[in-house]
Order: structure tokens, then C-alpha cells, then sequence
């Protein structure tokens, strides 16, 4: 029996947007706090933190998108409920031997965190602006969501998804400065004051993994992988060419240095 009824989780999100998008051929529904409407696709309401709000939502689904981070309650109640596949986005969550068939999606830095410099200042200041990145366009990532979410020859893979080239946010600030013909300059921001602005904001566990991952080296989010052009029989989306459809947002009300 094919896949003819696909629910996307946090469908309003950068990725499961583009997972909504990507999807043809199967009734698509979109699952989101507010029950939000995203493209063509079913609204659906709920809360993935509650499990009880989301029990009705895997009914007659036969796969699914999931953003990582959520219960593992979830699991038990759609297999319960008869989902077959779902596509996971980047977690270390245990699964299990039995249910649904699982495709672990494990993407670099999207392009789309890029957007945080907006309002774009004239000199951005930027953390780890020494690390290269292989950054991805979510759109690349939602592209093969979908193919996973259509063709059980994916279960069980981990798919580690990236762009086509390692760059730092200075490459990246400098496809910005001239896409938008304005003298815009990046300053790296030094550990010490990027550690204090993220705790600030962000449990101390997640801002010691960052520094685990692009200080201490325990992650390369660098190393670029072919399996976007594989799956997709393209090339994987350059920061050029995502910029380019994301400028207008680069054009909004600037701030000076």
C-alpha cells in the first residue's frame, strides 16, 4: 500500500514550510499550534509538547514529519495510531526496533539563520566567524523530506544533508554586500562576549554544546556530503542562489555600525 496521506509537523517552521511545498501526489496536512494554514495543506491544530492536544493528529496518516526535540510518548501513539514512515529532522532520539519505518534527516547550519542579521547593520558581529559551515537551503532539506515521506527505499537511513561548500558567515555576508551593492563589513565576536549573550538567552547546556562542537571540535559542520544532488539528481542550492530569493528581507529598514 503506497504513502497517500502525509501530516507535516511544525509545518510553519523554515523547514516543514518547505516540506509542505515540496510534497505531491498525497494529501497533505499541516500541523501547527494554531492550526495555521500553509499552502494548499490541511490545517491541523495542535501542540507537539502536549501529547494529549496531538493524539487526534496522527489518525488516518500514513507518514509523517517530525522536527526533533518532542516526547517520546509521541512515538508509541503513532504507531498506535498506524503511521508508517516517518522522516525525523536532526536528533539523537532512540527510536526502537518496532512501528513506523524511520529516515533521520541530520542537516548542517540552514542558510536561513543568515535572516538573524536582519536588520542588516553595516558591520555585523558574528560568533565562531572562524568556523566554516556547509550551510543548506532549507528548501534542499524539505525537497528530500519529502522524497523520504513518498519512498519507503529511504527507511532506515541517516541522511547527513548540506550545501555544496563550506563557507564562513564573512563568505556569506559578502554574497549579501553585493546582491544588495552596500559596503557591509563582519567582525567576529570574541568567546568570552558570545558566551555571556547566549547564556543569557539560552540554557547553559546548549550554549556548552555549541562550544563543544565549533570550539572543541566534537562536530565538523564543515564536511560537505553529496547525498542532497544524489536524492534530488541537482546540485544542492548555493547561499547565492538562496539569497537571492530571501532578499527582500535583507532590504528592510538597515541600521548603521
Amino acid at each position: 500500500m503506497g504513502i497517500e496521506t502525509v501530516l507535516v509537523a511544525g509545518a510553519t517552521g523554515n523547514v516543514g514550510a518547505e516540506v509542505v511545498r515540496a510534497l505531491r501526489g498525497v494529501e497533505v496536512r499541516a500541523l501547527s499550534r494554531r492550526g495555521t494554514a500553509v499552502g494548499d495543506a490541511v490545517p491541523v491544530a495542535g501542540d507537539l509538547g502536549d501529547p494529549r492536544s496531538v493524539a487526534h493528529a496522527w489518525r488516518g496518516v500514513d507518514a509523517l514529519f517530525l522536527p526533533a526535540g518532542h516526547p517520546v510518548e509521541l512515538f508509541a501513539d503513532m504507531r498506535d495510531a498506524g503511521v508508517r514512515q516517518v522522516v525525523l529532522l536532526s536528533t539523537g532520539a532512540v527510536v526502537g526496533d518496532s512501528g513506523p519505518a524511520w529516515t533521520v534527516l541530520r542537516p548542517s547550519g540552514f542558510m536561513s539563520n543568515a535572516l538573524q542579521w536582519t536588520p542588516l547593520p553595516d558591520v555585523v558581529r558574528e560568533p565562531f566567524a572562524d568556523v566554516p559551515v556547509a550551510v543548506v537551503d532549507p528548501a534542499d532539506i524539505g525537497a528530500v523530506a519529502a522524497r523520504a515521506l513518498t519512498d519507503d527505499g529511504l527507511a532506515g537511513h541517516n541522511l547527513r544533508l548540506t550545501g555544496p561548500a563550506a563557507t564562513l558567515p564573512a563568505d556569506r555576508l559578502a554574497v549579501l554586500a553585493e546582491l544588495l551593492g552596500r559596503d557591509l563589513r563582519l567582525e567576529p565576536e570574541p568567546d568570552d562576549e558570545a558566551r555571556a549573550r547566549m547564556g543569557a538567552a539560552t540554557p547553559a547546556a546548549y550554549v556548552d554544546a555549541f562550544f563543544r562542537f565549533f570550539r572543541g571540535g566534537e562536530y565538523d559542520d564543515g564536511r560537505v556530503t553529496t547525498v542532497v544532488p544524489d536524492l534530488l539528481g541537482r546540485p544542492a542550492r548555493t547561499f547565492r542562489e538562496w539569497a537571492e530569493v530571501h532578499l527582500d528581507a535583507f532590504r528592510a529598514e538597515t541600521v548603521g555600525s
